[in-house]
């Protein structure tokens, strides 16, 4: 999605901030230097007198036989040698620009510029709630090998590692098709299994991307809800905006939340509402599928069912893994 109206002026206030440091600076500058050097004060002078005498000229009809960027070029010359002089550099009395693309503009002919795509990918990495977290959880430090060959699914006939290789797949896939196709997951499993991992990973890249991503855990979500449900503040209305327009929403942990009629009526709302929109969802949990529908009622788990691809994943806890090898395991399976 594009950015919303929010999201986009507050990175053009950075740029407007920066066009009007970079403005105070030259001001500053110039006055400086005109205290030191009065000749710059009458160099400039004369350079917008010519300036200005070349256009009535040719709006009069006068013939103007002065050769412009010669005189320009003459006393920007004599100009540069008297900033030298007094030690100043050379681009002293020049406006200065953050980015010399753009001149802190953020757009190159109509385009976004590359400074203002990288601005909005560190606004959509804070608004995630997750920025932290994928510097360490994304594809590039994923491992199968945490995954054992030797457990096996009694259902599918497959191994955990077999498992987490195919929801690999799948998660790479949503995110090639994330423009072209709509498409909701759901991870179910214990505990330490990697539903939480995987969320990110898809995060990471879609972040990086320029889409629009938010992550709550359950409680958090549906604390949010119970805080703004009510409330008709501006700022509850962009919540409930971004909440059901954003491109991705990561649900994760639910069933850790004190569920109630109030959560259960909420989560309905917002899976539905999100598939209204043609909006992506991500849902983890570790309960089972039967456990989920009895406490969220059997209309949500059909909604789900029918409209998210489930995988199913499970194996040892990594995270009691991780602590017990240190961090360290075969990097063959990443």
């Amino acid at each position: 999605m594009a950015l919303t109206n929010a999201q986009y002026d507050a990175i053009m206030r950075v740029y407007n901030e920066k066009q009007l440091r970079h403005r105070r600076q030259r001001d500053e500058h110039v006055k400086d230097a005109y205290e030191r050097i009065p000749q710059l004060a009458q160099i400039d002078a004369k350079i917008a007198e010519i300036s200005i005498a070349k256009v009535r000229a040719r709006f009069s009809g006068i013939s103007d036989t002065t050769n412009l960027p010669e005189a320009i070029g003459s006393l920007s010359q004599e100009r540069a040698k008297l900033l030298h002089k007094f030690g100043y550099p050379g681009d002293y009395l020049e406006l200065q620009h953050d980015c010399p693309i753009c001149q802190d503009t953020g757009y190159v002919e109509n385009q976004k510029c590359s400074c203002f795509k990288r601005a909005e990918i560190e606004l959509l990495y804070d608004q995630s709630n997750i920025r932290d977290s994928l510097k360490e959880e994304n594809f590039n430090t994923f491992n199968l090998n945490y995954y054992s060959k030797d457990l096996i699914n009694k259902v599918t006939g497959l191994s955990s590692y077999d498992t987490a290789t195919l929801a690999l797949k799948r998660c790479k896939t949503f995110i090639e098709t994330f423009d072209t196709s709509f498409e909701n997951l759901f991870f179910y499993g214990d505990t330490g299994v990697g539903k939480t991992f995987f969320s990110h990973c898809i995060a990471r890249e879609l972040i990086d991307r320029s889409y629009c991503v938010i992550y709550f855990t359950a409680f958090d979500l549906f604390d949010l809800f119970a805080r703004h449900t009510f409330s008709t503040t501006e700022e509850a209305k962009e919540l409930h905006s971004n909440i059901f327009d954003c491109d991705l929403l990561i649900i994760d942990d639910l069933g850790t939340e004190l569920t109630n009629s109030f959560v259960s009526s909420q989560l309905f709302l917002s899976i539905n509402e999100r598939m209204l929109r043609k909006k992506s969802t991500i849902i983890s949990t570790n309960l089972s599928l039967d456990r989920f529908s009895e406490i969220y009622s059997e209309r949500t788990f059909s909604r789900i069912s029918s409209n998210y691809t489930m995988i199913k994943l499970f194996g040892n806890d990594i995270r009691i893994q991780k602590k017990l090898l240190g961090g360290k395991k075969n990097e063959s399976g990443n």
